[in-house]
């Protein structure tokens, strides 16, 4: 069974950078695509960054276009994302996940669709 855990994370100030990792363990993840969520106290899990199987398509939510970057390499069962200029309301958990049989190429956003999770890593930005 897939598992995925997530690093990276911790406190910055705001205009600063963190590079999260989500590592794959118990399968590849070559046939997966993958998806980046933030959830934070009271609120659902907002998808901020998905990447397809293949890693040829990309898609990011509004209020991090231009800041995040999401990247895969497959050979090492890794997924990042790059978080630069970083936002007091960025601040959260944010975990990866893993949605399998999804065609190359294509972008999966709703959460339902996810059937492997990590357990989080925190973001906090604040001065």
């Amino acid at each position: 069974q897939l598992q995925l855990v997530e690093s990276g994370g911790g406190l910055v100030q705001p205009g600063g950078s963190l590079r999260l990792s989500c590592e794959g363990s118990g399968g590849t993840l070559d046939y997966y695509s993958i998806g980046w969520f933030r959830q934070v106290p009271g609120s659902g899990r907002e998808g901020i960054a998905y990447i397809s199987s293949g890693g040829g398509s990309t898609e990011y939510v509004d209020s991090v276009k231009g800041r995040f970057i999401i990247s895969r390499d497959n050979a090492k069962r890794m997924v990042y994302l790059q978080m630069n200029s970083l936002k007091p309301e960025d601040t959260g958990v944010y975990y990866c996940a893993a949605a399998g049989g999804i065609p190359l190429g294509i972008i999966v956003r709703s959460p339902n669709m996810y059937a492997y999770w990590g357990r989080g890593t925190q973001v906090t930005v604040s001065s």
